[in-house]
């Protein structure tokens, strides 16, 4: 069963990570077994320290809702070796009605080449011209013939070579074999067998018979094979005996990988338009074969998306996917869906606050683990409950799971709030809380740092902004802010690049220096988003 991803949104925050978790938690424990959390960007400082706390490990990463060609209901054939033969290879490609050519791989697994239908039917015809068998493994010989070797001449021989020739009645002498450098298929026929092996040939191959006891003791250097088979049997089965290494495409082959996108798959498959593809995994290694069947209906990945429901802070490629819930806190934006689903999003301070009543509705409690990260996700999105977004609900549901986890609220919000930012560089701060918007026709991007301690954090404005200059100019923003959120002073300190007419207006205060100290000013949801949109919109 593919999974169904439960995620947050880019650069994800606490509540987010958190959020993912418990559902998938939820979902698990009631028997959906396929939910799996993820995450969508680089665990920040503050979640690991959560995470730990509680003992945890962070959510898979993922990168992309892209429909993949791991996605698509492939085809999986036995994989070949090189040395296999002709004849076996056959078999299977006759077992495989629905495969035009099967893999060939070297010893690890990674691709030597495809073996298809024209390929051993253009061998056959060669063969019928030539009639020349050329350093056959004699292993090879024996297997196709369901033979056996009868003296130790064939002990001392590893490939048998020769021109395959069919002994004929002793009078019709133009016609017998002259050259060592022969395979003789006989049947009963002593005198035949006496020649061959006086002139040294290289393989006498004997069908239906058995070996003169004075025949088998001649001196010789020619190797004797019995076979069950009758000659015209065996002519034919022993030409299928060469590696089918000998005869597979090698050269200009068009691989894909599981990774690879199938919307770029089928730009090459037009292009190229070969009926069958290997398909090789991360270590370049053959897992199966595409063709343009597979492409036809592609399964699409599932997702559930928790704390966000905008297609900018979502994983790209989701418009690939089949969304099946949306589970939030924030405004509702612009996601779509070809199907109706189920939403859940109610005015509250934490995603985790939502998730909570799911699990009572559910009559199901959360492990101690468990409710613990939720209380501490709680804590972080509503800033120890000073946001405006905090609601009694969120401050009752984060004191229940602090009961079930048996720990204190107001410990648990200091470790949060007390996580070292000192060492961490003003990239790696900017980027950690950091969201991008469309209003009205103005792209923007809003980064959020909460801290207990804003003045020393304000020292390193000039990093910010050089930041800051890049994703302007890089995406085209028209502004890029940053919030210094200070959970004591109850308190953010804005930083921007942009227009200071537009903060003047938005926030009905002075700035100076691309910068401005907004009080009570803690939400980035329900206080800054709203005011930019209220001036523009």
């Amino acid at each position: 069963m593919d999974p169904i991803y439960v995620t947050g949104h880019r650069n994800p925050d606490t509540d987010s990570i958190v959020a993912a978790m418990a559902y998938a938690a939820l979902r698990n424990a009631l028997g959906d077994r396929e939910y799996e959390a993820a995450c969508l960007g680089r665990v920040s400082d503050e979640t690991q320290g959560v995470l730990n706390r509680f003992g945890f490990r962070p959510p898979k990463l993922i990168t992309s809702m892209h429909t993949q060609v791991q996605d698509l209901e492939f085809d999986t054939p036995p994989l070949l070796n090189a040395g296999v033969t002709v004849g076996r290879a056959w078999k299977i490609l006759q077992a495989e009605k629905n495969i035009s050519a099967v893999p060939v791989a070297n010893e690890d697994g990674t691709l030597y080449g495809m073996l298809s239908r024209e390929n051993v039917a253009s061998y056959n015809m060669s063969q019928v011209s030539s009639g020349y068998l050329d350093a056959v493994p004699l292993f090879n010989v024996v297997s196709v013939l369901d033979g056996r070797i009868l003296n130790e001449a064939g002990d001392d021989i590893d490939a048998i070579s020769g021109e395959v020739t069919v002994a004929l009645p002793q009078s019709q002498e133009n016609l017998l074999f002259n050259d060592p450098n022969a395979i003789v298929i006989c049947g009963d026929q002593p005198d035949m067998i006496r020649r061959a092996l006086e002139m040294n040939v290289n393989c006498v191959v004997l069908c239906q018979a058995e070996l003169p006891e004075a025949l088998l003791q001649l001196p010789t250097k020619t190797c004797i094979i019995a076979t069950p088979y009758d000659a015209y049997r065996t002519v034919r089965l022993i030409f299928q005996s060469a590696p089918i290494g000998r005869i597979c495409r090698t050269e200009g082959l068009t691989c894909f990988h599981l990774e690879d996108r199938v919307d770029e798959v089928k730009e090459t498959v037009l292009k190229f338009r070969d009926p069958c593809y290997p398909i090789l995994d991360e270590e370049e290694k053959v897992v199966g074969v595409l063709t343009r069947y597979h492409l036809l209906r592609p399964r699409r990945k599932r997702v559930v998306l928790v704390d966000h429901n905008e297609i900018s802070q979502s994983v790209p490629g989701l418009e690939e996917a089949d969304i099946l819930e949306i589970i939030d806190h924030h405004r509702l934006a612009d996601i779509q869906t070809s199907n109706p689903i189920y939403v859940r999003n109610e005015p509250v301070g934490s995603t985790n606050t939502i998730i909570a009543s799911m699990f009572q509705d559910r009559g199901l409690m959360p492990s101690a683990k468990m409710a613990g990260m939720m209380a501490a996700a709680i804590i972080s999105d509503t800033v120890m409950f000073k946001s405006p977004t905090c609601t009694e609900r969120d401050r009752r549901t984060a004191e229940r799971m602090a009961r079930i986890a048996n720990v204190s609220l107001e410990e648990l919000g200091r470790e949060i709030f007390s996580t070292a930012v000192e060492n961490r560089t003003a990239e790696d701060l900017m980027l950690s809380d950091y969201k991008e918007f469309h209003i009205a026709g103005h792209d923007l991007a809003v980064a959020q740092v909460t801290c207990v301690d804003s003045p020393r954090m304000l020292e390193r404005k000039a990093e910010f902004l050089e930041i800051m200059d890049r994703i302007a100019e890089e995406k085209g923003f028209s502004m890029v802010i940053l919030m210094l959120t200070d959970v004591l002073m109850e308190g953010t300190h804005l930083i921007y690049r942009g227009k200071d007419e537009t903060i003047r207006q938005a926030f009905n205060i002075q700035p100076k220096d691309n910068t401005v100290f907004l009080p009570r000013i803690m939400s980035r949801k329900k206080q800054v988003i709203p005011m930019l949109s209220a001036l523009w919109g």
